[in-house]
């Protein structure tokens, strides 16, 4: 029969996996050496690309490994250890590295893909538990992920063991990183239907209103053909520009309401009266994520964009939203 667990019980097991996890890594950082460099050297000098495998959990951890250096500029994909041998392996080329993992370093698909690989000139690098396995004696290079104990009760799930991998394969793929001199927009062209995708590779120039769409008054103009501008084109503000379209000034909406609450008669008034001089202005080619860092440190909704001088287009705080940036 099923009980349940007292609330205490239930944490305090889960702070020991948790625990148990952390010191396993930090333990391992303790292991890295001379293997490591060679094993990071090696895939930087690679001419073909990061082939990553293993069975079971061991594969899971091979899928994230590989996924985590293909998103960090590392070519990179994984291979099925069993499809390997029906066929796959022709997707394996002698200038590629193939990492294997295997904590027990004794998983017989991976031991029986070793010489074929070695036949085939690809550099093997193991990831393993036990440094004098079959796997890791087979290997040009060897990683040690050795834990001296899984989180299980029971000492039997990979628990520990693959937390350490991963941790491992997230150490190798950063330091190749640093190695590559991958920067943070190399990473959104990688991710360019991420968050950080969009705020570093959409510019002002993608989401910012132009021609017909860009609230516009000239010099001369009165409030009412502002506020009928302003109704028309849905942004919230009009721009108001001389016979060069140069800038000189913006209304908003909020400034119409605040003049019309004083008792100003907008019929009569003008722009040129009223308008806000010297409005804040921001490039086409800027990115629309420093469009965003402008308005929220100015209080603002609205940016114009400026180009040698003359209107060029706007953007305002809906733009940004409907862009995702914000």
């Amino acid at each position: 029969m099923k009980t349940k667990f007292p609330a205490k019980k239930i944490l305090n097991i889960a702070r020991n996996v948790l625990e148990i996890e952390s010191t396993q890594v930090i333990k391992l950082s303790q292991k890295l050496d001379e293997q490591f460099v060679k094993a990071a050297n090696s895939i930087l000098l690679c001419e073909g690309r990061v082939v990553v495998s293993g069975m079971g959990k061991s594969g899971h951890i091979g899928n994230k490994i590989a996924a985590t250096l293909a998103s960090t500029g590392t070519s990179s994909f994984f291979l099925h250890p069993a499809e390997a041998q029906h066929g796959d392996l022709g997707m394996v080329k002698s200038e590629d590295i193939v990492i294997a993992i295997s904590y027990s370093g004794e998983t017989e698909e991976l031991c029986k893909l070793a010489p074929l690989l070695k036949r085939l000139g690809s550099t093997l690098i193991s990831l393993t538990g036990n440094p004098n396995s079959s796997l890791a004696t087979l290997s040009d290079i060897h990683l040690n992920a050795s834990v001296s104990t899984e989180a299980c009760s029971l000492n039997l799930a990979p628990t520990a063991s693959t937390t350490a991998a991963l941790a491992l394969g997230d150490a190798l793929a950063i330091v190749l990183l640093e190695m590559r001199g991958f920067a943070a927009d190399d990473f959104a062209r990688t991710h360019p239907a991420g968050a950080l995708g969009r705020k570093l590779l959409i510019h002002v120039s993608d989401v910012m209103k132009t021609g017909t769409d860009l609230p516009i008054v000239r010099k001369g103009s009165t409030l009412t053909e502002a506020l009928i501008e302003m109704s028309a084109k849905r942004m919230g503000m009009t721009c108001v520009i001389d016979d060069n379209n140069s800038v000189l000034g913006i209304i908003t909406d909020g400034d119409l309401r605040r003049l019309i609450s004083k008792g100003m008669d907008i019929r009569s008034a003008l722009v040129d009266q009223v308008m806000t001089k010297g409005a804040q202005i921001i490039s086409s080619n800027s990115l629309a994520s420093e469009a965003a860092h402008l308005m929220e440190k100015n209080r603002i909704n609205h940016l114009l964009v400026v180009q040698e001088n003359k209107l060029i287009g706007a953007i305002g705080i809906h733009d940004l939203l409907e862009a995702k940036i914000i």
